[in-house]
């Protein structure tokens, strides 16, 4: 293994020796210089791993130089020593990108410190996490066989996503596929939660916030004529993804309350996202409001009323507040919506339904292109967290705290990368979800499925009288036997939702205060 090369560049190098001695002794090769202009010319012509700086040198200063070896080497990291303590000085190098600041005198295990902190930071980062998950890993593994309530469940994929944030960063792809295996056991025994409770939720029994329960419990209370307040609906947003975004938003808001809640099923748009604006289960919409909701097998959109559920559901709660409601689906009505956001601040809530997610998680179904930029949860993230920082939906957010709006950040139903084919036969007007079907005479594998043979006792309506649902369990998605091969093949790992998973069932909700 190469030794870690270091220049040290200081007018008084001779009185340091005891320190490159004690440095020399833990492995590190050090060159030394005397002035700025002599370290310019060895970094031009060796390949330094860091170097240490002296800020106070006659000729050349220490700033200066500093300047010249970044504008050369942008990427080599500076630690710069200085005797003073004066704030310009301080100011002028961090932004110049120092890797780290210290002030004379100062000791060998300072400088150690700081060195293992700039070139060792990775590894030892990398050596702790595993450390640490491999010991979390075991009681994860004893909580996951002992929950039996919801809560329980929520904390448990919470903490099953910070463990996936923080493997993320390092090297260590065995601990990935670890944590990878973890989830999908957590998945399968989150399905016979599901399978055994689901249905007594809708009775009322010990049941947690649901899509059609969340404005009534958790908007509703919090709603006031003093402040404005802007509801943002990302759709299909899974609660990893809204931890990769959080920090952008926290740059403007502050955190005020941090939940979770339950979508209903089937985890699909025209069901949750209509449940959250209604507060009714699709089979009440279907009976109190005929004309505004349409089943699978119908024509027309199915999301094409929110605006007429939501004004529903506040009358109905006895809400005398002012209600506005945008739908963004392309760039142009998202910039359109920040150009006119003064106008929102005379609104008491308003409501906007924003759709990116939702369309990258298609798009990578449909586009090779996408399926390699979001390949894996990770990358997935990564590229919601692209689009975020350079999205409409940041400046509304920005706009938001300058007119001091209350914000919430929510979303319909989460998603899943569907590995698994499960077949499936149905008649011709059966749905096309991959993640759930509706219909008649459907036949399918038992231990892959939570059957409803009677979709009233889930709240759901019935196409035909013998209609039935079938939710696909963890990462499995739907085929039929017919071209199987080619089907499963071009749906394999791409993001599908409708089904019974963490990542689509259990969603965020947040609440934000203006900075």
């Amino acid at each position: 293994m190469n030794k870690i090369s270091i220049l040290w560049i200081d007018d008084e190098i001779d009185l340091l020796k005891p320190h490159i001695l004690f440095l020399e002794k833990k492995g590190y090769q050090i060159t030394t210089c005397q002035s700025g202009a002599e370290a310019l010319e060895e970094v031009a012509v060796h390949n330094f791993d860091v170097v240490l700086l002296d800020e106070n040198m006659p000729g050349i200063t220490g700033l200066e130089t500093l300047s010249e070896i970044k504008s050369v080497k942008n990427n080599l990291p500076v630690i710069m020593i200085t005797k003073s303590e004066e704030e310009y000085i301080m100011e002028e190098a961090i932004g110049a990108q120092i890797a780290d600041y210290l002030i004379k005198p100062v000791n060998p295990n300072q400088i150690l410190l700081s060195l293992k902190k700039i070139l060792d930071h990775s590894r030892l980062i990398s050596e702790k996490t595993t450390a640490s998950y491999q010991q979390e890993f075991r009681k994860i593994a004893m909580d996951m066989n002992m929950i039996n309530s919801h809560e329980e469940w929520v904390d448990l994929y919470k903490k099953l996503v910070y463990w996936e944030l923080q493997l993320e960063h390092i090297e260590d792809s065995g601990m990935i596929e670890i944590l990878e295996s973890q989830k999908t056991e957590a998945n399968n025994q989150f399905f016979k939660f599901i399978d055994k409770n689901y249905k007594n939720w809708l009775s009322g029994e010990d049941a947690p916030t649901l899509s059609h329960t969340l404005f009534q419990q958790r908007i509703a209370p919090i709603l006031s004529k003093k402040q404005p307040t802007l509801l943002i609906v990302i759709d299909n947003l899974r609660y990893d993804q809204f931890k990769s975004i959080e920090p952008l938003i926290n740059k403007y808001f502050k955190k005020i309350q941090e939940d979770s809640f339950y979508s209903i099923l089937p985890t699909a748009t025209q069901y949750a996202r209509n449940a959250l604006f209604s507060g009714l289960m699709p089979a009440d919409m279907q009976k109190l409001h005929p004309d505004w909701w349409l089943n699978d097998t119908d024509e027309g959109g199915k999301n094409l009323h929110e605006k007429d559920f939501l004004q529903a559901q506040m009358k109905r709660l006895g809400l005398d507040f002012v209600m506005d409601y945008h739908k963004i689906t392309s760039l142009k009505s998202g910039k359109k919506l920040v150009e006119d956001f003064k106008q929102l601040k005379n609104n008491d809530l308003t409501a906007v339904v924003y759709n990116f997610v939702d369309m990258l998680s298609h798009a990578k179904t449909e586009m090779e292109v996408i399926k390699e930029l979001a390949s894996t949860d990770k990358s997935y993230r990564s590229l919601t967290e692209s689009w975020f920082k350079n999205s409409p939906l940041l400046e509304m957010i920005q706009r938001a705290q300058q007119e001091k709006f209350q914000l919430i950040i929510t979303t319909d139903h989460g998603t899943i990368n569907a590995k698994n084919p499960s077949k499936v036969i149905g008649d011709k007007n059966t749905s096309l979800n991959l993640r759930y079907k509706t219909g008649k005479s459907l036949s399918y594998q038992d231990k892959e499925v939570i059957a409803v043979k009677n979709p009233k006792e889930f709240g759901l309506p019935s196409i035909h009288m013998s209609s039935s649902f079938i939710f696909a369990k963890s990462d499995y998605f739907f085929a039929y036997p017919n071209n199987y091969n080619h089907y499963v093949s071009y749906y394999r790992n791409t993001y599908q939702h409708g089904g019974v998973s963490l990542e689509e069932m259990i969603i965020p909700f947040a609440v934000f205060s203006p900075r």
